[in-house]
């Protein structure tokens, strides 16, 4: 068995400040460790923490410090992929021992039983994000190193459309590129992503793919053209990705209900 916690979207800024003036970034990050510390005994061994991108709201060193600050007491090995609010240099440098030392931020690593890819679809700048040549190169690569054994592929932005219409907006624009690579895989392969801020399975290139929901805030699922742009304050939990002789994929939320009581 082999088990990757995620967590996406926790868009920390520095100490004592709310992300549009509003939401307390850092207490909703800290909340959800405190539940997920509470329940290891439960949900059993964990190999290691993908954070999804998006970890930092301002791309400021601050934050990452105070990011790495409320997630060191899961004391877990960590492997991080950059979101469009995040900064390349600032993120390499806060993750340095996990991060090449220069280009995209890609990565490929054995975890337990299943191969762990990271992609870099950051565009500075922008909101979108797009897989550069070398990073569809190293998806090519990764892939065929993995030869048929079991992938968990995380990028941030979803390679498929979510249906909340300013998020498609802001989407990863060469999905057809990114697809096409998925095809040649034989080998059971979960995609995962963040940036939507809501659980969503869809299918790519024959793959199962997931994104992620937030600790801090949520996106209205509203498929209306004139639907509201704007977040949610609702904040949501995490993802639990188990292997054995297929995936699993666990929602973990960020409160306990009262219970369990006999039926």
């Amino acid at each position: 068995m082999t088990a990757i916690l995620q967590i996406s979207d926790t868009h920390i800024v520095p100490s004592g400040k709310l992300v549009s003036d509003r939401l307390d970034t850092a207490m909703a990050l800290s909340q959800l460790v405190q539940r997920i510390a509470s329940i290891r005994d439960q949900i059993g061994p964990i190999e290691g923490l993908l954070i999804s991108g998006d970890l930092s709201d301002d791309g400021s060193a601050e934050s990452y410090s105070h990011f790495k600050s409320l997630i060191a007491p899961l004391d877990l090995p960590i492997y991080v992929i950059p979101g469009n609010h995040d900064v390349r240099e600032a993120l390499r440098v806060a993750f340095k021992e996990n991060m090449p030392a220069r280009g995209f931020l890609n990565f490929d690593n054995t975890v337990g039983g299943i191969h762990l890819i990271g992609l870099d679809t950051l565009v500075e700048g922008h909101g979108y994000g797009t897989l550069s040549s070398e990073s569809l190169l190293f998806l090519r690569a990764a892939l065929s190193r993995a030869d048929g054994a079991p992938v968990l592929l995380a990028l941030h932005h979803p390679p498929f459309a979510c249906g909340i219409g300013f998020m498609d907006s802001i989407g990863l624009t060469n999905q057809d590129a990114f697809q096409e690579i998925l095809r040649g895989y034989r080998g059971t392969l979960r995609i995962v992503c963040g940036h939507v801020h809501n659980m969503i399975v869809g299918d790519v290139a024959g793959h199962i793919a997931i994104t992620s929901p937030s600790p801090c805030s949520t996106f209205a699922y509203d498929c209306r053209e004139d639907a509201s742009v704007g977040f949610m304050t609702q904040q949501d939990g995490c993802l639990l990705h188990r292997w054995s002789s297929g995936f699993q994929t666990v929602r973990i939320g960020p409160i306990a209900g009262s219970g369990p009581f006999p039926f």
